[in-house]
């Protein structure tokens, strides 16, 4: 959840490093710091806050051609200076930071530090002390920094320099995301390449538990044991230009617009030159070979499954179970003989669906992970993979990665059914194309959704969202994009359920949020509206054209019955994001948030 830069070369490093973390902003951070290396030392700059904070305190006369840099989302020790990266050895020769988390700090700080005195609350500052603990005990650094990576267990990603040698970055990895950049007469250290997309799009994957030592003209990989690994660079298939805003005030409302142009390149990229559906057969092998699919996903990913469980059992006929991954880890269901898996994550990072990748191969069960990034980690572990095509998605609250995510699912369940000889009434190629069509639209009616966010939610402490079937899935993330980003508090429920329970909450003005876009359960949604109306509730219905009523507030065009959550998540995202700007949020960077949840 954190990101970590670094560049070793012949140019002053402050601003690549400076450059590197802003492009990092979107991860989510409450803290932020660099550390140079020049013949006078190491210098440390580190601030609260956002990076524009961090510029204030960065000396401009120091030149560095060695540098780290960190930006924190606060697990050990609250956001504050002391507690933010890069942190250092009780002498200051040795500098660190790190992502992740140390499971068995406290246990390390007690047989190892005792006589050592720790400036700050976090796990990380137990790395950098037992590096120089065992220098000291007459190691050399690269042995000190194995013996230490040897004694850690949980997460890291890890990069480490020291004084008296401004020729090398020690780095390291386990479970947290790291690359190495390759440049000429330089090399660089970054979280994610776009950190470092200014200045190289060559990059080395880094393996779990491998130590890196990176020097500007060399990179070399070592297992723990020594074992020294050879691996061949990637480029980075990133256009600079899809991570910036333009003329959008936010990259969410930039993100928002651009779910047309995202549908339209998923069907390009999933279709052959008679324009087919396409699918890896291996994948469509595995899908048709199992007994039960498991969908395993965390927040708007796990949103996604739900719609995508809907999708494979009606179409391809495969009993499917969608479940949180932060939950499956500990507590597995009894499964079934043949299952699948499939992961879905927007970055391929997230750390508790990994945690079930790991349980799930050493059972000896395939995977599957349809993911934004390739060659993230839930990408390289999984047996197949499925991209999103979405292109970077910066704001923190996901929204064309959600309609891609379920978009790609459509894709696997029409051509799963199409193999195994089921033919379906519709052409799911032609449906997008509508569903891109519709979106454009509804993108368009931006003032109208900024009127209802206005006139709903301007100074509502709570929203509740009601629908059935899929509409209830959809409610969900409407909830979730609603609390992320304005911090009311949202709720989705099955339109069924609020009754039992939860309808007490409703007061005297109470905004609820209802879609009606499933025939079939159209007059039972509209009951429940009458349900909390009759107890004061504010309703806003949307509805699909076709099913609508003088009553509704919003109809939305007609689209395929089983693909509505393509559109009709549109309206709600827009809502959420008027809802923030009108109260004065940080809308590309909710508070306590991170876009890239690589800890458990």
């Amino acid at each position: 959840m954190c990101g970590i830069v670094g560049y070793i070369g012949e140019q002053d490093s402050k601003e690549i490093l400076l450059r590197g973390l802003e492009k990092l902003e979107y991860r989510g951070y409450d803290s932020a710091g660099i550390a140079v290396l020049n013949e006078n030392g190491v210098h440390v700059f580190k601030e609260k806050g956002r990076i524009a904070d961090l510029r204030e305190v960065v000396n401009p006369d120091v030149e560095a051609s060695v540098g780290i840099g960190h930006t924190r989302w606060a697990t050990h020790g609250a956001p504050s200076r002391v507690n933010a990266h890069p942190h250092q050895s009780a002498s200051g020769r040795f500098t660190l930071v790190h992502n992740g988390v140390i499971e068995n700090y406290a246990i390390l700080k007690r047989e190892y530090l005792q006589d050592v005195e720790l400036k700050s609350d976090t796990d990380t500052e137990v790395i950098v002390q037992l590096v120089e603990k065992f220098v000291n005990s007459g190691l050399d650094v690269e042995e000190a920094f194995r013996q230490t990576l040897m004694l850690l267990k949980g997460s890291y990603a890890i990069a480490l320099i020291d004084s008296e040698n401004k020729d090398v970055i020690y780095v390291a990895k386990n479970k947290s995301p790291l690359l190495v950049g390759l440049g000429d007469g330089f090399n660089v250290v970054a979280s994610d390449a776009m950190a470092m997309l200014q200045v190289t799009n060559q990059y080395v994957e880094l393996m779990d538990k491998e130590m890196v030592m990176v020097t500007k003209n060399s990179v070399t990989i070592k297992k723990l044991d020594g074992n020294i690994i050879d691996r061949d660079p990637y480029t980075a298939e990133l256009d600079a230009s899809d991570i910036e805003k333009g003329t959008y005030p936010h990259y969410m409302l930039k993100e928002i617009d651009e779910q047309p142009l995202v549908m339209r390149r998923i069907i390009q990229k999933y279709q052959d030159e008679n324009g087919h559906l396409t699918i890896d057969p291996e994948i469509i092998e595995a899908m048709n070979e199992a007994d039960r699919i498991y969908i395993i996903a965390c927040g708007t990913s796990y949103h996604a499954g739900l719609v995508g469980k809907q999708f494979i059992e009606k179409w391809a006929k495969i009993p499917v179970e969608v479940h949180v991954a932060s939950e499956f880890s500990y507590n597995m269901p009894l499964l079934s003989e043949r299952p699948l898996f499939i992961y879905i994550s927007q970055s391929g990072e997230t750390a508790d669906s990994r945690a079930v990748l790991v349980q799930t191969k050493e059972m000896g069960y395939k995977a599957l992970t349809i993911t934004n990034v390739p060659g993230s980690t839930l990408s390289r572990e999984a047996d197949y993979t499925l991209l999103l095509h979405a292109g970077p998605e910066i704001a923190v609250a996901s929204t064309k990665a959600y309609t891609a995510q379920i978009a790609v699912l459509a894709i696997l369940a029409t051509v799963t059914a199409k193999a195994k000889g089921i033919e379906l009434d519709f052409d799911l190629v032609k449906e997008l194309g509508i569903i891109a069509n519709v979106m454009e639209m509804l993108c368009d009616a931006k003032e109208e959704m900024e009127k209802i966010a206005r006139e709903y939610l301007a100074t509502t402490r709570n929203c509740f969202f009601i629908g059935r079937a899929v509409d209830f899935y959809v409610c969900l993330e409407g909830a979730l994009k609603l609390k992320e980003i304005s911090y009311i508090q949202a709720e989705g429920f099955a339109g069924g359920e609020l009754k039992h329970g939860t309808i007490a909450l409703i007061e005297e003005g109470t905004p609820v949020i209802a879609l009606a876009t499933q025939e079939h359960v159209n007059l039972s949604i509209r009951g429940n509206v009458k349900e909390v109306v009759a107890r004061g509730a504010n309703p806003c219905i949307i509805s699909m054209k076709g099913l609508e009523t003088e009553e509704d507030r919003y109809v939305i065009p007609a689209v395929h019955p089983m693909l509505t959550p393509l559109v009709s998540v549109v309206p709600l995202q827009l809502i959420a994001y008027y809802a923030a700007l009108h109260r004065g949020c940080d809308v590309d960077k909710p508070r306590n948030l991170a876009k890239s949840v690589t800890v458990e």
